[in-house]
C-alpha cells in the first residue's frame, strides 16, 4: 500500500501546476476587472456562507458536531443571514467586505507599530522604533482613507495573485524534475 502510494505522488505535480494557472488567471481577472472578479468572488463567499450556515443548522440535529448545539444555532443563523444579504447586494457587499479587510489591516498595522516601538524602546534599537513608526503611520493612513485604499485592494491582491501563481507553476515543474531525478 506504502509503496503504491509513493508511485502515485510524482504524478500529483500537475495538481500544483493546474492551481498556479487558475491563480494566474483569477490575478489577470483581479487586476484587469477589479470590480466585476470581486463582485464575482464575494458571490461564492455569499453561496459559501449560506451554505455553510445550512449545514450548521442541519449539524444541530444530526449530533455530528462537537460544539453545543447553541454554537451551530447562532453560526447556522449569522451565515444564512451573512449568505442572503451578500447575494442580495453583490456589489454593496463588495465595497463593505473590502472596505473592511482595509481597517482590519489598518489596525493591525497600528498595533504593531506600537509594539514595535515598545520593543525598540526596550533594547531591540532604532530600526525596531523607525518600523514601528512607519507601520504606525501607514496603518493610521489606511485607517483615514480605507474607502480609497479599499478600491485599490482588489489591484493589490492581483499583483499578489500573479506572484502567487507564478511561483506555483515554478514549484510544480521543480516537483515534477525532482521525482523524475530522485524516484525510479
Amino acid at each position: 500500500m506504502e509503496d503504491q502510494t509513493r508511485r502515485r505522488i510524482p504524478d500529483l505535480w500537475w495538481l500544483l501546476l493546474l492551481e498556479g494557472i487558475t491563480t494566474i488567471i483569477l490575478g489577470i481577472l483581479l487586476i484587469s476587472q477589479p470590480a466585476g472578479t470581486l463582485a464575482v468572488i464575494v458571490v461564492f463567499l455569499g453561496v459559501y456562507w449560506l451554505i455553510e450556515g445550512i449545514f450548521s443548522l442541519i449539524r444541530i440535529f444530526t449530533h455530528s458536531g462537537r460544539a453545543h448545539w447553541a454554537w451551530s444555532l447562532l453560526s447556522g443563523i449569522l451565515g444564512i443571514v451573512a449568505g442572503i444579504l451578500v447575494l442580495s447586494q453583490p456589489m454593496l457587499s463588495s465595497m463593505i467586505l473590502t472596505t473592511t479587510i482595509v481597517i482590519i489591516i489598518a489596525i493591525q498595522g497600528i498595533l504593531i507599530g506600537i509594539l514595535d516601538i515598545v520593543r525598540g524602546v526596550q533594547g531591540d534599537g532604532a530600526g525596531a522604533i523607525v518600523l514601528g513608526v512607519l507601520s504606525a503611520i501607514i496603518g493610521i493612513w489606511l485607517l483615514v482613507n480605507a474607502t480609497k485604499a479599499a478600491l485599490a485592494l482588489p489591484i493589490l491582491l492581483g499583483i499578489l495573485t500573479l506572484i502567487g501563481g507564478a511561483l506555483l507553476v515554478y514549484f510544480a515543474f521543480r516537483m515534477r524534475k525532482f521525482f523524475k531525478e530522485f524516484l525510479p
